[in-house]
C-alpha cells in the first residue's frame, strides 16, 4: 500500500491509501474514491477531463508520452507539472505524492 494526497477543486486535501498490486491508474483511483472526474474517453488520453497538477513528487513520475503531451497542450490551465491521471499507473514511487484535481 502507498499513500497519496488528493486536493479537490475546493482546496480540501485527503490522504488515500492505494494498493500497488492491482495495476490501477490514478484516474481509476480518483473515480473509485468518489472524486468528480469525468474521464469521458475511458482513460485513453483523448479528453483531458482527468487533468491533475502534481504538487509534490513530479520528478519521480515517468515522462509523459506524446499523446498525453498533445492533449495537455490543448488545456489553457496546463502547467509544467500537469499530467493526465489516466496516464499515471499507481506505483511504489508515488508514495507521498500530492495531486490537485484541475478543471471543472
Amino acid at each position: 500500500m502507498i499513500t497519496i494526497t488528493i486536493e479537490d477543486r475546493n482546496g480540501e486535501k485527503q490522504a488515500i491509501e492505494v494498493p500497488t498490486d492491482v495495476n490501477l491508474s490514478l484516474m481509476e483511483v480518483l473515480k473509485a474514491s468518489d472524486y468528480p472526474i469525468l474521464a469521458t474517453c475511458g482513460g485513453i488520453a483523448l479528453c483531458a477531463t482527468c487533468h491533475v497538477q502534481v504538487l509534490e513528487g513530479y520528478d519521480e513520475l515517468p515522462p509523459a508520452g506524446n499523446e498525453e503531451m498533445d492533449m495537455l497542450d490543448t488545456l489553457p490551465d496546463a502547467a509544467f507539472d500537469s499530467r493526465l491521471a489516466c496516464q499515471l499507473r499507481i506505483s511504489e514511487e508515488m508514495n507521498g505524492m500530492i495531486f490537485r484535481i484541475c478543471g471543472e
